[in-house]
């Protein structure tokens, strides 16, 4: 398995966790720290990436915004409601500016208007760089995201869909 040029069959050790910087990843029942606020739980993968504080911080505030909780900074994970927690695991994943995001089942627990934020903003993480992997039962998101789409059947990929025939 290549992933940019690198075989990561071949990996061991010590080297799993730097090709793990280049991944960020949105988990369905979110991964928060419940002991760290917002901003400590966004700014965690850019303090292993060995960011100055100053730019942590910066980087924390403008994703958050994003994201549409930059007025949450200080609240403990706990303070949230589940689509919050889920918009928080949303800006730990892209506030590192990965090569790759998987996200699994990202809008799970938002309503459908910041759904569709949130799918506008990930359309906007390749130009920057990003591709993005997204997991979800949701044909109505799967469709609206018009891009190619394997579906798989107990691990195994039954079809290949490409974006044009995912016309409402």
């Amino acid at each position: 398995m290549l992933f940019g040029e690198r075989n990561l069959l071949k990996v061991r050790g010590r080297r799993v966790a730097l090709h793990r910087r280049d991944i960020g990843i949105v988990f369905q029942d979110h991964r928060l720290l419940a002991d760290r606020n917002v901003a400590d739980n966004v700014g965690l993968p850019l303090l292993l990436r060995g960011l100055r504080r100053a730019d942590i911080a910066k980087r924390v505030r403008v994703t958050l915004d994003q994201v549409g909780l930059g007025a949450r900074a200080n609240a403990l994970p706990g303070q949230l409601s589940a689509g919050e927690q889920q918009r928080v695991g949303i800006a730990r994943a892209i506030a590192s500016e990965p090569q790759l995001l998987v996200a699994d089942e990202p809008t799970g627990n938002l309503d459908p208007t910041l759904s569709a934020e949130i799918l506008a903003l990930f359309a906007l993480l390749p130009e920057r760089g990003t591709s993005v992997l997204v997991a979800s039962h949701d044909l109505a998101l799967v469709k609206r995201m018009r891009k190619r789409v394997l579906v798989l059947n107990q691990g195994r990929l039954v079809d290949d869909i490409n974006p044009a025939d995912l016309a409402a």
